[in-house]
């Protein structure tokens, strides 16, 4: 009996044992704020840059997130994004140190929190009940504000970049300045006398330059120039045929300066050729940048264009439907989702691009944004003429993936050794008298990078044209521009990560926080192939049938007064049974797949239930059998 009391005493004595134990880690765990982020693609790790630029904040910034977390609507994946979203604000409040106050509002109707969502600009979404659904992000800091009116599931790989830029340009609301080089009216142009003669009129700028000046202040570069402003954030170079080297030391001067920019190259413009008539050969409308780009290591050869039969286009073209592999229409295959820029592009399309070789110098590191595939091959843009069969028969697979968008990022070399290139006689200006006692300082020409650069380079210029890029649509009373591709998404992302922090490049792509089954899919996937081909012919019958079916109406129909025979009645009676018994089976065929895959799901269900406790019980009951065992062997 004694001995029964001190098991149970002992018992008793562990079990508060354990619980203090329990309670003192608790309690320390909660003193000492250690982090761990033990999920496979660390998504809940803040990248490099997102540090920098919260180490960077001066001054608080306050994130309103707006979720309506009790209307009962909400479909449960948008609840487990949302979820998503407060941890990852979470981690930015946490490692702001106080510099970011998140503040976490349900807009419920006719509450305060509704109110300043609406003053937000936060946009409710709308449902079959009464309730909307909001689910935005405003940052504000001092007088700026910038707002996510909706975060949206498919921008998931974004989230971090969308948030991280938010923050930055609250914190920096600096209007930056966006400089235009161009061989092409890409920023518009007025329409000239004999222009105005042959009825042409104004050409208004390209749709991407539009919806840039919202946001940034817009400069025309000549292509002559000999100096970049100092205020130019970024340079957008498109077409440069016919730049001359005084230009390209501006540009050369303005990257050591730690500028940043985008080039769109082309070895062939069809655009140009278009505005320049039915004169002139392929040959004659390539961009490039002679001097800048082999002393960044980079070549761009302007006479050959790549040819992809697995991105090849299907055209238009008189009466006739042909594929062309020579304009591009890039899917995902071909994008590097990794990196930020390319996270949320699904297709592009890209006619007549060129390809960038060589190997870097020192001091740039290179990330390929847009390639082709391994099938691809280069070959004369001259070929151009002939047709795609023509270009087709001429094409040699390489086995290699061409590069067509690229970033180089570093502390670039200077690619006039000399200084500047002395102007042709021709292009000599008259000097100008300079007023006695006041010299003019020469400006100082740099020989090395002062700070790190950005350059990204598009081997072509036409994907941002707006027959390209899309279309324009009249809704109501006015012109909207509808896009077809990712063309303008694209182009308007390099500038706008190239405007913003220069640590947002810094940021990676996202990882996606849904964990599908990929076992169970595989399984469902098989399922669903069992049945298809009966469900695949049953359909074509169905189809069949009621074509014929509308055929024999539609004659009666156009003749009323020709009455169907009795063999007429009978084939139509005929069919309209037949289309119901093809219904019916149709609807059984489904069934049975949907009870298959429901049954498949209640399986692995219950093995999850289920499994871990069964494990458990027959280990304990193994362990237990094997102790009994010992002891009688005593």
């Amino acid at each position: 009996m004694k001995g029964k009391f001190e098991n149970l005493l002992y018992s008793i004595v562990g079990v508060i044992a354990v619980l203090i134990i329990l309670v003192a880690v608790n309690v320390l765990g909660g003193l000492v704020k250690f982090r761990s982020d033990l999920t496979e693609n660390k998504l809940y790790t803040l990248s490099d840059g997102t540090k920098r630029i919260l180490d960077k904040l001066d001054s608080n910034v306050l994130v309103r997130f707006y979720f309506s977390k009790d209307n009962a609507s909400v479909p449960v994946p948008l609840r487990t994004y949302a979820q998503e979203v407060q941890d990852l604000l979470d981690e930015y409040q946490q490692y702001s140190h106080g510099k970011i106050k998140v503040i976490k509002l349900d807009p419920k109707p006719d509450s305060d929190a509704e109110d300043s969502a609406n003053l937000d600009g936060i946009e409710g979404q709308d449902t079959e009940q009464s309730d909307k659904i909001y689910f935005g992000i405003a940052v504000s800091c001092l007088d700026a504000k910038t707002t996510i009116p909706f975060l949206s599931p498919d921008r998931e790989a974004l989230l971090e970049y969308d948030l991280s830029r938010a923050i930055s340009s609250v914190a920096n609301p600096k209007k930056p300045v966006i400089g235009v080089m161009s061989a092409l009216p890409v920023t518009g142009r007025e329409a000239a006398p004999m222009m105005m003669q042959q009825r042409q009129d104004s050409s208004q700028p390209w749709v991407f330059l539009t919806e840039m000046k919202k946001n940034y202040t817009v400069r025309d570069v000549p292509m002559t120039t000999d100096k970049i402003d100092n205020d130019v954030t970024v340079l957008v170079v498109v077409q440069p045929q016919g730049i001359t080297d005084q230009a390209q030391f501006a540009i050369d001067q303005f990257l050591l300066r730690g500028g940043k920019m985008v080039a769109l190259l082309d070895p062939y413009s069809f655009v140009e050729a278009q505005m320049a008539g039915p004169y002139g050969g392929a040959a004659g409308f390539s961009s490039t940048l002679s001097k800048l780009l082999p002393a960044w290591g980079i070549d761009f050869p302007t006479e050959k264009l790549i040819v992809d039969p697995n991105f090849a286009t299907q055209i238009q073209r008189q009466n006739d439907v042909v594929t062309d592999p020579t304009i591009l229409s890039i899917t995902g295959d071909g994008i590097n989702k990794q990196d930020v820029l390319g996270a949320a592009l699904s297709d592009l399309l890209m006619p007549f691009a060129g390809a960038f070789n060589g190997k870097p110098v020192d001091g740039l590191k290179e990330d390929v944004l847009v390639h082709s595939t391994k099938d691809a091959g280069l070959v004369d843009a001259a070929l151009l003429q002939a047709g795609p069969d023509a270009v087709r028969k001429a094409l040699k697979s390489a086995n290699t993936e061409y590069p067509i968008a690229i970033r180089l990022t570093g502390k670039f070399k200077t690619a006039f050794p000399n200084g500047k290139p002395e102007e042709k006689s021709a292009e000599k200006p008259s000097p100008t008298p300079t007023p006695a006692g006041s010299p003019t300082p020469a400006p100082e020409v740099l020989k090395e990078a002062k700070s790190e650069g950005v350059v990204i380079l598009v081997g072509d210029a036409d994907f941002a044209y707006d027959s390209i890029a899309g279309h324009a649509q009249q809704v109501l009373a006015q012109n909207v521009f509808i896009p077809s591709n990712g063309n303008l998404n694209f182009i308007q992302s390099c500038v706008e990560q190239l405007a913003g922090d220069s640590d947002l490049i810094g940021i990676r792509s996202r990882a996606s926080g849904n964990r599908p089954f990929v076992v169970v899919n595989k399984m469902a996937a098989a399922a669903q192939q069992k049945y298809q081909s009966k469900i695949d012919e049953l359909e074509d019958n169905l189809n069949e049938t009621r074509q014929k079916l509308a055929s024999l109406q539609t004659s009666k129909q156009t003749d009323q007064k020709t009455l169907l025979s009795p063999e007429q009645q009978a084939e139509i009676k005929k069919f309209q049974e037949s289309e119901t018994t093809i219904n019916r089976e149709l609807k059984q065929v489904r069934k049975s797949l949907r009870e298959e895959i429901d049954s498949l799901q209640n399986t692995v269900k219950w093995i999850d239930i289920a499994g871990m406790p069964i494990v458990v019980t027959l280990v304990g009951l193994t362990l237990a059998f094997v102790k009994r065992r010992k002891r009688a062997a005593r």
